[in-house]
């Protein structure tokens, strides 16, 4: 971590006006043979302009049904969803269609879908600049190898992507995806298909073009080491935010750094929480649990009574 200083929780970050996405209460429910499946279950998400946000969870969670929606792939079937000041539910197809071009940039993770295979690797960074014919010839030559050098790939330029490791493929798609200034970045399981090594380069070109263009970025995956690469985390659980991490450096009166990260719960506007996991099962909480409201602090406790009954049986 390099960031000197991490961001607020959503809830106190900034207004409206300063947030580039802002999700509440969004439910989305799936319908095969007449079985219902609520993939989203009332989610509330704010992510600042600017901010580079992990969003984490297991198989199942939510979190690529989440990233579908933002990127105008599809659409939530209760609640709200703004991106860049675009309300989601409210787009036309050709305002999709502009939205997809010029709003979000996307990373697929599987390196083969995101880019053009009989196309070298500057040839496919040029294509949404043709789309758009943002410049003059000149300028987009000059852009398309200021991405390229930008995420350490200038050398593979005139490659396909056959001819490119699964790393430099996705520096490739990254280039490809902000080659267009999109205000949001959206990345789904990026480094799925890499090695460790190799996910780490590719994480911090992510938070190098988000630190060299402000594009707000966001990072779908399972996998928590991810983490370690953002200064927020936000945890999905059974289809609603349920905690964060915000992490930070800070330096003592010996000039030491040290790195401090703290765990929030989210709550709802109902003043539901899902507490972590290993918080659950440190103190064996089930069933319920004895709660006091103390002067600066809220108390939660195993229900003693209960162990007390266990014992009797």
């Amino acid at each position: 971590m390099t960031q000197e200083e991490a961001p607020r929780p959503a809830s106190d970050a900034v207004g409206p006006e300063g947030d580039e996405i802002r999700c509440r209460g969004l439910v989305r429910i799936f319908a095969t043979d007449g079985i219902e499946v609520q993939a989203l279950q009332g989610l509330d998400l704010t992510v600042v302009r600017g901010e580079l946000v992990a969003v984490v969870g297991a198989s199942g969670s939510g979190k690529s049904t989440l990233l579908n929606i933002l990127s105008g792939m599809d659409l939530p079937t209760a609640g709200s969803a703004r991106v860049a000041g675009t309300d989601l539910l409210a787009m036309t197809r050709r305002d999709r269609v502009a939205y997809q071009r010029s709003t979000v940039g996307f990373v697929w993770q599987q390196t083969g879908r995101n880019l053009l295979p009989y196309l070298t690797a500057a040839e496919n960074v040029r294509v949404p600049l043709e789309i758009s014919r943002a410049g003059t010839r000149a300028q987009r030559t000059a852009r398309v190898t200021e991405l390229l050098e930008m995420l350490d790939v200038g050398h593979v330029a005139d490659r396909h992507p056959g001819q490119m490791s699964g790393g430099q493929q996705q520096r490739v798609a990254i280039a490809v995806a902000v080659a267009g200034s999109p205000r949001v970045l959206l990345a789904d399981e990026p480094t799925g298909e890499l090695d460790e090594a190799t996910s780490v380069d590719v994480l911090e070109s992510l938070r190098a073009v988000n630190a060299a263009t402000g594009v707000t970025t966001l990072i779908v995956t399972h996998d928590p080491a991810v983490s370690e690469h953002v200064a927020r985390t936000v945890q999905i659980r059974d289809g609603r935010t349920s905690t964060e991490v915000l992490r930070r450096t800070e330096v003592d009166e010996h000039g030491a750094q040290r790195h401090v990260a703290e765990e929030f719960a989210v709550l709802d506007r109902v003043g539901r929480m899902q507490l972590p996991q290993d918080f659950v099962s440190a103190l064996d909480l089930r069933d319920r649990v004895r709660l006091a409201l103390e002067e600066d602090h809220v108390e939660v406790r195993p229900d003693e009574r209960r162990g007390r009954a266990e014992e009797g049986r």
